[in-house]
């Protein structure tokens, strides 16, 4: 058997993770390696706990059981969910957040910053008024500023118009041509196949298969994969 950890510059390894809510198992995880040298997809039903991975992985949440082991240090993630508040100031203001937490930051780099996710002439602009992609566009932005070596993202398109999908695909893109990788969690498998490498695909809070894209979608292995595919791509 080959051994994965060859097969990752650096990955996350997982080990007898648990994770319960209200009595609930959401995370049964046994063992698993995810990459984080590459673009990857999390993939599987409603409620299957790929949000759950997410906040695990970024350090919101912490199992009830098991371990996570980083193979590289230093450790800096930057998580986005699907629906990140905003505070009652302006578009600059929201973005100037990062700031805070980074004194190193100048207010040159917030501008390109603008610049560069298409949000100069709205920075005067409540961010609270903008648009939901123009929100997603902001999120995605901190995210430029923070400079992280995995970006953690919760269904970074959903509920957006195929001109604004296709904006932030471009970004995602970006992230890696800085030198950040990306795990992102996504129901529309068009978008899987074009941005992502590899495949993790959950069912009942399990992580039941994982390999790269290609594979995955022409010749999956196991009946939980084999169903979900086909009900997702048949619409039913």
């Amino acid at each position: 058997m080959v051994d994965q950890r060859s097969l990752f510059q650096r990955y996350i390894e997982l080990k007898d993770i648990i994770v319960r809510s209200n009595g609930r198992t959401i995370l049964n995880i046994p063992s698993a390696m995810i990459p984080a040298d590459r673009i990857t997809a999390c993939v599987g039903p409603n409620g299957a706990g790929k949000t759950t991975l997410l906040k695990l992985l970024e350090g919101l949440i912490k199992p009830d059981a098991g371990t996570l082991r980083y193979s590289y240090a230093p450790i800096r993630t930057a998580l986005v969910l699907h629906h990140t508040p905003m505070i009652k100031a302006s578009t600059r203001a929201n973005l100037s957040l990062i700031q805070d937490a980074d004194r190193t930051i100048s207010n040159e780099d917030v501008n390109q910053v603008l610049d560069r996710i298409g949000l100069a002439d709205f920075a005067s602009n409540p961010a609270h008024q903008l648009s939901a992609g123009e929100r997603q566009k902001l999120c995605l932005g901190r995210v430029f500023l923070q400079k992280p070596n995995l970006v953690l993202l919760d269904e970074p398109t959903a509920n957006l118009d195929p001109n604004t999908t296709e904006q932030v695909e471009g970004m995602i893109r970006q992230f890696k041509l800085q030198g950040s990788e990306v795990i992102f969690t996504s129901h529309q498998l068009a978008q899987v196949q074009r941005l992502a490498e590899y495949i993790l695909f959950i069912d009942q809070g399990e992580i039941k298969e994982t390999g790269p894209v290609g594979p995955f979608f022409s010749n999956p292995q196991t009946p939980a994969a084999k169903r979900f595919l086909r009900q997702e791509l048949e619409g039913f």
